[in-house]
């Protein structure tokens, strides 16, 4: 008997690391080749999505999921409510594809910081696209799913599998690797952003690491014919590190406050400008944040298999 579709659905939508990121060379379709590997990590924005007759809605809320709040007022990076949210964007190119005629009301709980690299948008879009195929249930599997995602944003595909994965071409080939060990880390959001676009035609115009690249593939490549640690993934590198412009020594003074603190394998993640350090399990994470010396708010997250988790209500 065919299952009832459920009148709502809650949906914890999971940050990413980067946990390393060779940027190659571009593309004719004006992205470049990268190598990297993703990692879910259990920091997230809840999407609360609800079928309507017609139409889609979208309300935002924020809530503060650092443990240290000593940021001066007003440096949160807001994410836009309206038709440029990639919630709707996601839905509305979804039902498209789908057939759907309904429409949906959405709530998104915002917690990941926006623009500093940590994938929040990408995964509140999967969580759209994951929200309407639990609502509608419609013929598209996985595979269509991430093909609709791709449409969105390059980070989408992956917000979709979740857990670990190697991404090559602009990030939306995935193939998921086991990772050997679980992880916590600490993450340190500064009130600076980076540009990514700008990141990006800084890496074209000094060609910075293209001499490098075949090997960084290959590297990439050869992760998953076993269980992939944090430390070999980290091997990798962030190419963004090398183009921070007027931010590097903002960037390196995070890093040394971090590893000052006691966490370790610092290291950018995306093109920033989040930057995260691994713990080891003899170190408490509450005397990690007790030591950091700075206004920066930080987070505290492990390793996650899923990218989203769901929550179906009758």
């Amino acid at each position: 008997m065919k299952r009832a579709t459920p009148r709502r659905v809650e949906i914890e939508a999971r940050a990413k690391l980067n946990l390393g990121l060779a940027v190659g060379p571009g593309r004719a379709d004006g992205y470049h080749e990268i190598a990297t590997v993703f990692q879910s990590i259990t920091l997230a924005d809840t999407l609360v999505a609800a079928r309507t007759r017609r139409g889609f809605r979208l309300r935002v809320r924020h809530e503060d999921a650092s443990v240290r709040r000593h940021a001066p007022r007003g440096r949160r990076v807001l994410v836009p409510h309206g038709d440029q949210n990639l919630v709707l964007r996601a839905a509305r190119r979804y039902a498209e594809r789908a057939g759907i005629a309904g429409g949906a009301s959405f709530l998104l709980v915002k917690r990941i910081p926006a623009r500093a690299g940590l994938g929040g948008g990408s995964a509140d879009a999967a969580a759209a696209i994951a929200a309407m195929a639990a609502l509608y249930r419609p013929r598209i599997g996985p595979a269509g799913r991430r093909a609709i995602g791709a449409e969105i944003g390059s980070d989408v595909p992956f917000a979709l599998l979740g857990g670990t994965a190697v991404g090559l071409g602009r990030g939306e080939r995935l193939r998921r690797v086991g990772l050997a060990k679980p992880f916590r880390a600490i993450v340190a959001v500064p009130g600076w952003r980076i540009s990514t676009a700008r990141a990006y035609d800084q890496i074209s115009r000094t060609k910075y690491g293209l001499t490098g690249w075949p090997a960084k593939l290959r590297f990439a490549q050869s992760l998953g014919r076993e269980r992939v640690t944090v430390s070999r993934a980290l091997r990798l590198g962030n190419t963004f590190e090398s183009v921070m412009g007027s931010r590097l020594g903002d960037f390196h003074s995070l890093c040394e406050r971090l590893r000052a603190a006691g966490a370790g394998q610092v290291r950018l993640t995306g093109s920033g400008s989040a930057v995260f350090g691994i713990l080891t399990p003899s170190i408490p994470a509450e005397q990690v944040v007790g030591r950091f010396a700075g206004s920066e708010p930080l987070y505290l997250a492990r390793s996650a298999r899923v990218g989203l988790k769901l929550r179906l209500v009758p």
